[in-house]
């Protein structure tokens, strides 16, 4: 707790306000990360792996995005600085570690945004969202990684949904999602898309209890990989039961 506590308080002065109020789930995730770095080994490697098979098909390397760039766990950050002559990170929080490891003189060809990549208040205010029309401003634009970003957009606007349920549409967390495969799918830039599609709660006997669909109804593109996450191993919640996270990655 005391690891969480600092690395919260040294992430809030490097936050926008508007985020801040988001930093508490960057820290769950970076703790939860370090203690089940084990049983999630095998999906970030997967990750990356497939982020590094798509960049191998761009035939220009000069800027490289990565959409929810979270702990650069997932994603090669040493390939792409290396091969890109920018690499943009975008994403609702950098924490603090991040921030410092970005500083380092061998990414000095790095940047790091905040952004609310949802297109939630555009369908809030009534608009068609396109939450990734701003990549069009992106000079010279030639790779975009959507990193284990989909379903925590999901995710996120499922909270924020529940409370103004009256002014919001129905199907929000579907369009949102299909907004942001049509993003990545209608533009002139080579895309890696890896992202979790449904997940299951499952006994200690192998058995399904609970399962899923995190992309709300949206239809995802064909996978050119896929493979099981323990988001949730068996004893990091409970001794009776883990939650496996299917996952897939399209490019």
């Amino acid at each position: 707790m005391i690891a969480e506590a600092l690395l919260y308080a040294a992430t809030v002065p490097m936050t926008q306000k508007a985020h801040r109020k988001f930093i508490r789930y960057s820290v769950n995730l970076w703790s939860r990360a370090n203690r089940c770095s084990r049983q999630w080994a095998d999906h970030e490697a997967n990750t990356r792996q497939a982020i590094l098979s798509a960049m191998a098909a761009c035939k220009q390397r000069r800027t490289a995005v990565v959409l929810g760039s979270g702990l650069l766990r997932d994603v090669p950050i040493r390939e792409l600085a290396a091969a890109f002559d920018t690499v943009v990170l975008i994403d609702l929080v950098h924490i603090a570690t991040v921030r410092l490891k970005m500083r380092k003189k061998i990414y000095r060809n790095v940047r790091l945004i905040e952004r609310d990549l949802s297109g939630y208040d555009e369908l809030a205010d009534g608009k068609a969202p396109e939450p990734l029309g701003f990549l069009r401003n992106v000079p010279y634009l030639d790779f975009v990684v959507s990193a284990n970003l989909l379903s925590q957009i999901g995710r996120g606007v499922g909270r924020r949904f529940e409370a103004e349920r009256e002014r919001m549409p129905d199907d929000t967390a579907e369009q949102l999602i299909a907004a942001h495969l049509s993003g990545l799918a209608r533009m002139p830039f080579k895309s890696c898309l890896v992202t979790d599609v449904s997940y299951a709660v499952i006994d200690c006997n192998g058995k399904p209890h609970e399962e899923a669909d995190l992309m709300h109804g949206a239809k995802v593109p064909d996978a050119q990989a896929s493979w099981a996450w323990p988001v949730v191993p068996t004893g990091e919640e409970s001794p009776d039961y883990q939650v496996i996270h299917q996952v897939i990655a399209a490019y």
